[in-house]
């Protein structure tokens, strides 16, 4: 788990630098398999010698041995999971980032880029770092719904010397504040599904499908035609080729099988119509200057 493959970036390298927003799982993760770890040895080591006076009682021992064999059991098992939600959360983010970037076929002709749902800006400084190898003079725009996570993001872009190619802003990706049609590229890593659970709530996630299907719908909508949409989620993955494709977007795919955050993920790209209804319509430029963090 040390090592992100994709990029050349050692893991203490990535949290140096974007730290992880699950500490408080993996903290919890961490902290009740302790528990489970205290409670076998006490079954195990401690409790047998604590009955050997009561030898008569066998059952009351099985009991005991088989009680802390399923909680030391229960203890790594919950240490697996932390260590699985931060390699999620550094190495394997910044490897999706990568992929995401390598899904779209020509960089050298894209001058504008959205990356929906910022968040630590992992893959908004992957976009950036692109555009700066391309030398093109490209920029990308990082949108997330609280001003804080946004001014971080460009923070961050600073510390990897991107800061020139990234534009931060505070927004809501299902109401995206850009004209119809302007970005060459938009994405988006594991952001649309967490549309609908804060509006739904988990006990009620058929409802969040619309929410889902209206930010999607807004990546659409700020597409140049011709240019190329990457999302990256959780789950919801083949709802959203399914959607793209009812909404008319060509060469629509879904990579292969990805557990991240101990979940099936999917990478979905695919490609606006040069010939699409959706961004026609005549919209003032995007000015660079204004509302940047």
């Amino acid at each position: 788990m040390g090592k992100a493959v994709a990029g050349r970036r050692d893991w203490t390298q990535l949290y140096a630098i974007y730290g992880t927003d699950e500490w408080q799982t993996v903290a919890f993760l961490v902290l009740h398999a302790t528990l489970f770890a205290g409670l076998s040895l006490l079954l195990l080591l401690y409790f047998p010698h604590a009955l050997a006076p009561a030898a008569p009682l066998p059952a009351l021992r099985f009991a005991a041995g088989f009680a802390g064999t399923v909680a030391a059991l229960s203890a790594l098992c919950l240490l697996y999971a932390a260590a699985e939600v931060l390699y999620s959360s550094l190495a394997l983010r910044w490897e999706m980032a990568q992929r995401m970037v390598a899904a779209v076929p020509d960089w050298s002709a894209v001058r504008t880029a959205l990356d929906v749902g910022c968040g630590r800006g992992m893959l908004l400084n992957a976009v950036a770092m692109r555009m700066k190898k391309e030398g093109n003079g490209g920029r990308v725009v990082g949108l997330d719904t609280w001003r804080d996570t946004a001014v971080a993001a460009l923070r961050r872009a600073r510390a990897e010397g991107v800061q020139e190619h990234v534009t931060c802003r505070e927004g809501d990706a299902r109401r995206l504040p850009f004209a119809d049609g302007y970005f060459d590229v938009v994405v988006s890593a594991v952001h649309l599904s967490g549309l609908g659970r804060r509006v739904a709530g988990r006990s009620r996630a058929a409802m969040a499908a619309p929410e889902r299907a209206r930010g999607l719908g807004e990546m659409v909508r700020v597409l140049k035609p011709g240019g190329v949409g990457v999302v990256w989620d959780l789950v919801c993955a083949p709802e959203y080729a399914q959607r793209l494709r009812e909404m008319q977007m060509e060469d629509v795919r879904v990579s292969d099988r990805v557990t991240a955050y101990m979940v099936d993920s999917h990478i979905v790209s695919f490609r606006k119509p040069l010939n699409s209804a959706f961004g026609m319509e005549a919209q003032p430029p995007l000015d660079w200057r204004t509302n940047i963090c």
